[in-house]
């Protein structure tokens, strides 16, 4: 019960960040206190079995993600945020230079404890790496869609729990 519950909240925020245009585009200075702000994800590299069995990269061809912070905690950092906005990644293997392309334009709802933990609720695809004995999902960089819940623990564990939706190892499409 507590997880539908968590899972309407989420829902209202998907349904919030619809209604809710973002800037087209805005200075850090000129971003008003809950005012959406843009949040670049920025490209990373992995060496070969840290994700996937080969050294990986992974960088952003479409950026627009958007924050909306809707509380913080008394010295201003944020307590949830909202995420929302068009992702698309390109996967490479270094190794091979194969590459594919990853949609990971989900809208995410974040919750952030005071320890370092953190509770996604998301609807649609995010993408997301688990190490090996990470998580409940096995090592690789995953296309999680659908509608679910993805706690990190303080200590980077990673529990899944999936409402309804596809998980895909983007390691398999570059191998």
């Amino acid at each position: 019960m507590r997880l539908m519950r968590k899972l309407g909240v989420a829902l209202a925020a998907a349904a919030l960040v619809a209604a809710v245009p973002a800037p087209a585009s805005a200075a850090s200075d000129d971003i008003a206190p809950g005012a959406w702000e843009p949040a670049p994800q920025g490209g990373f590299e992995l060496p070969a079995g840290a994700r996937c069995d080969f050294a990986v990269q992974v960088e952003p061809t479409v950026d627009e993600v958007r924050k909306l912070t809707l509380s913080t905690y008394p010295d201003g950092s944020p307590r949830r945020e909202i995420y929302a906005g068009d992702l698309i990644d390109r996967v490479t293997n270094l190794e091979t230079g194969a590459t594919s392309t990853a949609d990971a334009s989900g809208t995410a709802m974040i919750d952030y404890g005071t320890d370092g933990s953190m509770t996604w609720y998301v609807t649609g695809p995010v993408l997301i790496g688990f190490r090996e004995n990470g998580g409940n999902l096995p090592k690789g960089l995953w296309i999680i869609d659908g509608q679910f819940v993805l706690q990190f623990s303080a200590t980077g564990q990673r529990t899944l729990t999936m409402l309804h939706g596809t998980t895909h190892n983007v390691c398999t499409d570059v191998d």
